[in-house]
């Protein structure tokens, strides 16, 4: 079965921001063209909204972050939950 066939909200690949290191650079949000983040003007922060309208395998935001505030699960896991999907 193709990637395209397996139902997106399945595959958990999108970023997590650690709130804590994020330093309001804004660098993750104008790099998504994606929609997967808003800016949270209050705190200064990125919110991940839209974690499934990530490109799975698209980790381009998190070389970016200066603070290193952005993680992605393990793709090696990811590939295999794909993987376990197409057999299902």
């Amino acid at each position: 079965m193709p990637l395209k066939q397996v139902p997106r909200e399945n595959i958990p690949w999108y970023p997590t921001i650690d709130e804590e290191k994020c330093d309001g650079c804004r660098i993750c949000f104008q790099f998504c063209q994606h929609g997967v983040y808003q800016w949270d003007e209050e705190n200064n922060i990125a919110k991940v909204i839209q974690p499934f309208q990530c490109v799975v395998g698209c980790n381009g935001c998190q070389p970016l972050c200066p603070p290193g505030a952005i993680s992605f699960p393990d793709i090696d896991a990811i590939q295999e939950i794909i993987r376990k999907l197409r057999e299902g």
